[in-house]
């Protein structure tokens, strides 16, 4: 629960909120930042296209988040204030008798009312009547037409909504929720399945958005191939979800969801770059180009007849629903992961589950597999070769996920990694399936191709990536050794063929090491069983898939160690023209891994936190994304500013900050022994909070495991670091390694100019005699030391 001055001044926002002139005009700013964030995003432009098409009296018709136009400019034209207009507002909505308070806390029901009421007694009760939108949104002549939308990404996707009848009233029945699993079932004979065997569709989801009490919608969203987009798949779409409709809810007499969903009066929304150069009109806030077409009866029925006859039914029974939900009694209760057996074909870790009693289960294989990333080709080929295991695998395994058991393949840093959790009865099944489905790898030349197409895709949509974003990709390609730029893997792509990666995933599984860690409600002997059966399959029998490393041939990843008292900077454009925000990451590194530098680190960030967010957002009004946080790289800590702006180019906010770290210099010397305590103590309270779930302990400790620190009493041995820590010791800390000019401290800045700082960018130049620029990150990163590994390799870890 908040402090009690936390919940005073909560309170008080409610009872008598200022409202300020000037914190009014900082809140505009920050609306109009906000807003300048999601100009190119498909995202938000599509969401207020659809708000556009529907009736203009209605609210849903209104621009959703506003900007500098909307609140400054135009209420000034009419002589409208608008601070006055936002306490008209609280005036006649914010009344007692339409607020409700939920507390979270360890004390009892009485108690935490007895702690609360007394703040939030004097609130006003105007006994005032909620907002109702009055109408429905959609009239006649917004339905039954097709909109074709320009996005800014590359892609195609279809969206069809309709205008239903809000599931809230029936939330017995939650009729949304049947055609959401229905529709957007993977399984074979659903739809998707249909879609994805026609070589037409990616992805496939469906329910309810967008409702409030008096309407709601209902939407279909569909990521398209091209050849999907070759084809009218509106056609097939509409056809079959009627006949999905109609067999699900032919006996439900309760309520007919029938009558809301399926009526083709809908609004279909198709995103594709081919419009281009082909729309009519153009959507007034975010300047989206599209055009209309109506849908007639007759062309619904031509529909009907062109559509493919394609056989969908119902899901068959889940397999994978579990029956057996006892807990195991495990003999030895490990606080920590013990290293339960090790190979020269593995590692297993495992962690029994003493905290959550439930019957769940967390298996994370790693397939550490050097041939994965040597090569921009081998990185490609590997992320198409597991969204191949991927796409394989979805009709078996859905019925998993909706059984509560799921399961993912990713691409990772030295190869492949599985990850399965849920229920554990089912489990096994799952990973032995995952397992077998690896070893007998083949390539479909036609999902090669799909999957190939939206690799492609999602490589050039990069550059869309907010600039911020681009920053903190620079900052990992300049720090992280053994990466490399996706422009690069991007210019391979186009050149690879299926006979390339069936050449290739043999060779990527040749030479492998798995790392294993099993936690939850499994016993040691039912975990080793399943790794035996994985280094079985893989390791022995007459032609083994896989050998074993050399001890040379463990991958590690080293992070570049910048040098002391010298400030790197790397300059860049946005890599779309028009994008006009800039964005800065300003890095300092501290040190590798250390309990009580760690806790120096950790302090700092958090008594720094929230003065940086107040002076470099609030105050200067820098921009809408103004963060300070720490960054972590394998074992190696630091601390990173993330600004993006319109209003200020990257060079200017880098200023900005050593000018705030300079400030807040003087007010950290002058912080009280009990504000420095009471700091000290909310950290220490952090840290002992315990994880909700099993998910988020294992991540804890797998994240031990993957770095090669296994220190897996982290939080212990900090909090113990944390109680002996002092005031001097945290200045001394800042003094060498944050303090500005300091000849300790490591620095690198990385500057992504939008299209508003152009010419900022072509004046731009080192700023002291002590900045380094970086013209090409491939050479200054050869050039560098690096950090040494915490992942020794098999030999350095014993028994």
């Amino acid at each position: 629960m908040l402090a009690c001055g936390l919940r005073c001044r909560f309170s008080q926002f409610f009872i008598k909120p200022l409202m300020s002139s000037d914190a009014t005009m900082r809140e505009i700013k920050a609306v109009d930042s906000e807003n300048q964030k999601n100009l190119l995003s498909d995202g938000w432009r599509m969401s207020q296209l659809q708000k556009h098409l529907s009736a203009e009296a209605h609210p849903y018709h209104k621009f959703s988040t506003g900007n500098w136009d909307t609140l400054e400019v135009r209420p000034k034209e009419k002589g409208i204030d608008t601070r006055d207009r936002l306490i008209k507002f609280y005036e006649e909505n914010y009344s007692a008798n339409l607020m409700h308070l939920v507390v979270y806390g360890k004390e009892s029901l009485n108690e935490m009312q007895s702690l609360v009421g007394c703040k939030f007694q004097d609130i006003s009760n105007a006994d005032r009547n909620c907002f109702h939108c009055p109408g429905q949104p959609c009239m006649p002549e917004h339905l039954q037409i097709i909109v074709k939308a320009v996005p800014v990404k590359q892609g195609h996707k279809l969206r069809v909504i309709w205008p239903i009848t809000p599931s809230i009233r029936h939330y017995k029945e939650s009729p949304c929720r049947y055609l959401g699993h229905l529709i957007g079932h993977e399984g074979e004979g659903s739809l998707f399945y249909v879609l994805k065997k026609l070589g037409w569709a990616t992805s496939l989801s469906a329910g309810e958005g967008d409702w409030t009490y008096e309407f709601s919608f209902f939407k279909v969203s569909i990521d398209l191939t091209d050849a999907g987009h070759e084809f009218p798949t509106h056609i097939f779409l509409l056809t079959k979800l009627s006949a999905i409709c109609e067999t699900v809810f032919h006996y439900q007499d309760k309520v007919r969801p029938i009558d809301y969903v399926v009526n083709v009066a809908s609004n279909m929304q198709v995103c594709k770059m081919k419009f281009e150069g082909h729309t009519d009109m153009v959507e007034p806030w975010y300047g989206t180009a599209y055009t209309i077409q109506k849908i007639t009866d007759s062309v619904i029925q031509q529909w009907i007849v062109k559509a493919p006859d394609e056989l969908l039914h119902l899901p068959a029974p889940n397999v994978f629903i579990p029956t057996d939900l006892s807990l195991k009694d495990v003999q030895d209760k490990a606080k920590f992961p013990v290293l339960l057996r090790q190979s020269s074909y593995s590692r297993l870790w495992y962690k029994p589950d003493i905290t959550f009693s439930s019957p769940k289960a967390y298996v994370n294989i790693d397939f550490i597999c050097p041939y994965a990333s040597h090569s921009p080709e081998a990185v490609v080929l590997t992320e198409i070769f597991v969204r191949l295991l991927m796409d394989y695998l979805n009709e078996y395994a859905y019925d998993a996920q909706v059984a509560g058991l799921y399961y993912g393949i990713n691409q990772a840093d030295t190869g492949f990694q599985v990850i399965v959790l849920g229920y554990n009865h089912k489990l096994r099944i799952l990973v032995d399936t995952v397992v077998d489905q690896i070893a007998d790898f083949k390539v479909k030349a036609d999902r090669f191709y799909v999957i190939k197409e939206t690799v492609k895709k999602e490589y050039h949509n990069l550059k869309f990536q907010q600039p911020y974003q681009q920053a903190m990709y620079y900052c990992s390609l300049i720090l992280e050794d053994q990466s490399w730029p996706w422009t690069e893997q991007l210019e391979v792509l186009p050149h690879l063929e299926a006979d390339d990666l069936v050449k290739f995933s043999p060779l990527l599984l040749s030479k492998s090491f798995l790392e294993f860690y099993v936690a939850g409600n499994m016993e040691p002997k039912e975990a080793e069983a399943m790794l035996c059966h994985i280094e079985d399959t893989f390791f022995k029998g007459p032609k083994p898939i896989s050998r074993v490393l050399f001890p040379s041939e463990h991958l590690t990843n080293r992070i570049v160690k910048l040098e002391k008292g010298i400030c790197n900077f790397y300059q860049c454009q946005v890599l779309n023209k028009d994008e006009e925000n800039s964005a800065l990451v300003h890095y300092v590194q501290v040190h590798r891994d250390d309990f009580m530098l760690n806790v120096k680190l950790q302090l700092f960030a958090l008594i720094a936190k929230q003065p940086a967010f107040h002076q470099l957002r609030s105050v200067e009004q820098l921009g809408y994304i103004t963060v300070l946080m720490q960054r972590y790289n394998s074992g190696i800590r630091g601390l990173q500013f993330i600004v993006q702006s319109t209003v200020k180019d990257p060079g200017h906010i880098n200023m900005r900050v050593e000018a705030f770290l300079k400030d807040f210099e003087t007010k950290l010397y002058e912080l009280s022994d009990n504000e420095f305590r009471s700091n000290v103590n909310a950290l220490i309270d952090m840290k002992l909070e315990k994880p909700k779930n099993l998910r988020e302990e294992s991540s804890f400790y797998w994240r031990e495991i993957a770095d090669g620190t296994l220190k897996f009493d982290r939080k212990d041995a900090e909090v113990a670091a944390l109680k002996c820590l002092t005031k001097e010791d945290l200045i001394s800390f800042f003094e060498e390694h944050v303090k500005v000019d300091t000849p300790h401290r490591k620095t690198l800045a990385i500057q992504v100019y939008g299209s508003l700082h152009s010419s900022e960018y072509k004046a731009a130049k080192s700023e002291t005699p002590l900045s380094v620029q970086i013209n090409d990150i491939f050479s200054f990163r050869r050039s560098q030391s690096l950090y040494g590994s915490f992942k020794g390799g098999l030999g350095h870890t014993k028994l």
